[in-house]
C-alpha cells in the first residue's frame, strides 16, 4: 500500500470513529440514553452505568441474591425488557433524585412518547407506589391501575382478597394489617379502614413492606 493510500485510509477510519462519537454525544445532548440492562420490571441500567428506578410504581421481584421471586416478576421484567432493552430513552426526574440505595429516580419515556412507568401499570405488572415529593403522575398511575384491576390483568388475576380488614394512612398512602406495628402509629385523622386489599388498591394505597410484602 502506498503511503498516500495509507494516510487516506487512516483519515477515513478516524472520520468514522469521530462520526460514532458525535452520534453518541448527540443522543446524550438531546436527552436520550441507551439502556444497557433490565434488572426487573421497574429498574434498568443505562450505558453510562447509572441504575434507574422507575418513580411511582412497584413491580414484583425477580429471584436474586437479595430477594425471592414473586408471582409475575419474570413477566414484568420481560415486558420492561421488550419496551426498553438496547433502546434509547428520555428521562424525567422528580424533586427527589435518588433512593436509599443510590439509584436514580426517574420517569422513563421512549422517543416516540410511550410512558414506560405508566405502560407497566396499564399492563397489570406493577402497582402504584406514591411517595412524596415525586407525585407528578400519581393521578395518571391510579387511573391506569384501576383499569388493570377491573380487567384482572397481570398481578391482579391472583389478588388474594379475603376481605380481611386493613388499616390505611392517607398521609403515607400505605395500608397495613391491623397487627402491624406501623398501623398503631397512624394518626387518627389519617386512618382509613378497608374491607379487603382490592378496595385499598383501588383507592391508590400501596401495601406496607413490613407486614404485606410478598402478600399482594
Amino acid at each position: 500500500m502506498k503511503l498516500t493510500d495509507r494516510i487516506r485510509c487512516n483519515i477515513l477510519v478516524a472520520g468514522f470513529i469521530l462520526l460514532l462519537l458525535c452520534v453518541g454525544s448527540y443522543a446524550e445532548s438531546s436527552g436520550l440514553y441507551k439502556v444497557r440492562w433490565v434488572d426487573d420490571g421497574d429498574t434498568i441500567v443505562l450505558a453510562d452505568g447509572r441504575r434507574i428506578r422507575y418513580i411511582g410504581i412497584n413491580a414484583p421481584e425477580v429471584e436474586s441474591e437479595y430477594s425471592r421471586a414473586e408471582p409475575f416478576g419474570n413477566e414484568a421484567r420481560e415486558l420492561n425488557r421488550d419496551m426498553v432493552y438496547l433502546k434509547k430513552v428520555r428521562l424525567e426526574f422528580g424533586d427527589e433524585k435518588h433512593d436509599q440505595y443510590g439509584r436514580f429516580l426517574a420517569y422513563v419515556f421512549l422517543p416516540e412518547g410511550t410512558f414506560i412507568n405508566n405502560a407497566i401499570i396499564e399492563a397489570g405488572y406493577a402497582y402504584c407506589l406514591p411517595k412524596k415529593p415525586n407525585v407528578e403522575y400519581e393521578e395518571l398511575f391510579l387511573k391506569s391501575q384501576r383499569k388493570a384491576i377491573l380487567s384482572n390483568k397481570g398481578i391482579w388475576q391472583n389478588l388474594d382478597d379475603n376481605q380481611e380488614e386493613y388499616v390505611g394512612s392517607s398521609r403515607s398512602k400505605r395500608f397495613h394489617l391491623k397487627s402491624c406495628p406501623f398501623a398503631g402509629k397512624i394518626d387518627k385523622k389519617s386512618i382509613k379502614i378497608y374491607k379487603g386489599k382490592r378496595d385499598a388498591y383501588l383507592d391508590g394505597f400501596a401495601p406496607c413492606k413490613k407486614c404485606l410484602v410478598h402478600k399482594k
